[in-house]
């Protein structure tokens, strides 16, 4: 168990001192110490400690921690998290409680949208294409349509021309043999 060592001195000055219950490791003492009046935060709660209130809990690693109740250091040695009680300041921070309603309403940037013109178009031709009439767009989309069909035709006669053109090849070869790999051997006899 830990020990606390208080100072001879400390006890002279007993006008300015507080009593406080300490808790050191798993047992309690209760000794007069020297403390400025100052107000503490609850370690679990988040509330104000006045002076002469709550407990003062320190852990073997030499951390300290202030408690307005038993309560409060009661959820903390259980493990609680404040984050759950809803009469902690986390709490209410978390879920935006108790905040005035000036504050609370912030402007929201709604943003504006601008008609600008794309690099290949103007704004007058894409506005004109969006307000088309739908019978004016199938027409144009059918007409493009029947272009490609055309150019694709072309193109299969252009191919198949070239093709009656080149003079008929005697051996046909895989791929691999016009690549370079051995030629195999048909057999003669079977």
């Amino acid at each position: 168990m830990d020990t606390l060592i208080i100072d001879e001195s400390i006890e002279t000055v007993a006008d300015t001192s507080i009593s406080t219950d300490i808790s050191i490791g798993k047992g309690n003492i209760s000794h007069c110490l020297l403390h400025s009046h100052r107000l503490e935060i609850c370690s679990f709660s988040g509330y104000k400690i006045y002076p002469s209130r709550g407990r003062t809990f320190i852990r073997g690693d030499g951390r300290t921690f202030h408690f307005l109740s038993s309560k409060t250091e009661s959820l903390f040695h259980q493990r609680k998290n404040p984050r759950k009680f809803d009469w902690t300041v986390v709490f209410r921070k978390m879920h935006r409680k108790g905040i005035s309603e000036e504050v609370a309403k912030k402007r929201t940037r709604r943003a504006v949208k601008y008609n600008r013109s794309i690099v290949g178009a103007s704004w007058d031709a894409i506005n004109a294409r969006r307000n088309e009439k739908t019978e004016v767009r199938s027409a144009a989309r059918a007409e493009a349509v029947a272009k490609a069909k055309e150019a694709r035709k072309e193109e299969a006669a252009k191919r198949k021309a070239a093709r009656a053109n080149q003079p008929a090849g005697g051996q046909k070869f895989s791929k691999q043999q016009a690549r370079g790999a051995q030629v195999k051997v048909q057999a003669n006899s079977r």
